[in-house]
């Protein structure tokens, strides 16, 4: 039996949701920061809740508590987390939320995900996905190279340049504020999904040595399982995703300091190393390599 595309099976549910879809369809400086809409988390969750096979949980749930403790104690809290899938945030959150520990659930309300404009942009249904979860939209440096590279000029391209700039200071304050507040922001460091037999969208971005620098304690999140599969065919269509459920598990690592990762990772470099803040994402993506690994030998011996 042929397996249905999330649009195929989701559609209507997906009109639903973007009747009572209130996100922007355009980003600018203005409204970067969108708090999650709970009209369209209740699709979402239905989603989600129907497409996790039995067993999927979250694993380390005390390092997802010390970390909660962490910024509920003040502490800036940063979420870097693999990406296979458009669920991934979604079941994360789903998963907290009914987890047993009071802890997680609160911790699944706190979560601020740092997201591509091409989410809110691309069309209302995606859009509407998008919305049931709070985040901070920032204009990615993927986005903005392939926009320079089709501008029909110049100017276009200093425009376009100019707007992203704009876009990602404001970002930048938004996050800085939700920090402050105790939320704990989460980032894909791949910037993308995974796409088999595509390492480079496996490669973590240079940038997010900057969110090491900026934050006090992180943890690493690593999925096991995959519910939701990208079409190869249709790659850049999301909703022609296709759905495959499966034990999906969540697994947070220890938590480590951040400024106190950086520092000691980097005095195992080369003084000649031309590219040191990329060696360091290039050790994060090695550490979920591992973990991944590990946890994957744990979901097939269920």
């Amino acid at each position: 039996m042929a397996k249905l595309s999330i649009r195929q099976k989701y559609g209507d549910l997906f009109q639903q949701m973007a009747s009572v879809s209130q996100a922007d369809a355009k980003i600018n400086a203005e409204n970067v920061y969108e708090e999650a809409n709970p009209l369209t988390r209740q699709f979402m969750d239905k989603l989600v809740g129907e497409n996790l096979a039995d067993g999927s949980r979250i694993e380390g749930r005390e390092n997802f508590e010390a970390f909660f403790d962490a910024i509920n104690n003040g502490e800036h809290g940063l979420i870097l987390m693999e990406h296979y899938s458009n669920v991934d945030l979604p079941a994360l959150c789903y998963l907290l939320e009914h987890d047993k520990s009071e802890k997680c659930n609160e911790l699944s309300k706190r979560i601020v995900a740092i997201a591509g404009m091409k989410l809110n942009e691309a069309n209302p249904m995606v859009r509407a996905f998008a919305e049931s979860f709070t985040r901070v939209v920032i204009y990615p440096t993927r986005s903005l190279n392939k926009a320079e590279e089709t501008a029909l000029s110049e100017e276009e391209a200093k425009a376009e340049e100019a707007k992203a700039r704009k876009i990602n200071l404001a970002a930048m304050k938004a996050m800085d504020k939700c920090k402050r507040s105790g939320k704990a922001i989460l980032v894909f460091p791949s910037g993308t999904r995974y796409r088999p037999g595509k390492p480079e969208t496996k490669k973590g971005l240079r940038e997010i040595d900057s969110y090491l620098r900026m934050f006090d304690k992180m943890i690493l999140v690593s999925i096991n399982g995959l519910s939701l599969k990208i079409d190869p065919e249709h790659s850049e269509d999301m909703l022609a995703d296709i759905l495959d459920p499966e034990k999906m598990i969540f697994t947070a690592s220890k938590i480590y300091d951040c400024k106190s990762f950086r520092k000691d990772y980097m005095a195992t470099l080369s003084p000649d190393e031309e590219d040191p803040k990329q060696k360091v994402i290039n050790h994060v993506m090695e550490l979920f390599d591992i973990q991944h690994e590990e946890m994957e030998k744990v979901r097939l011996a269920d």
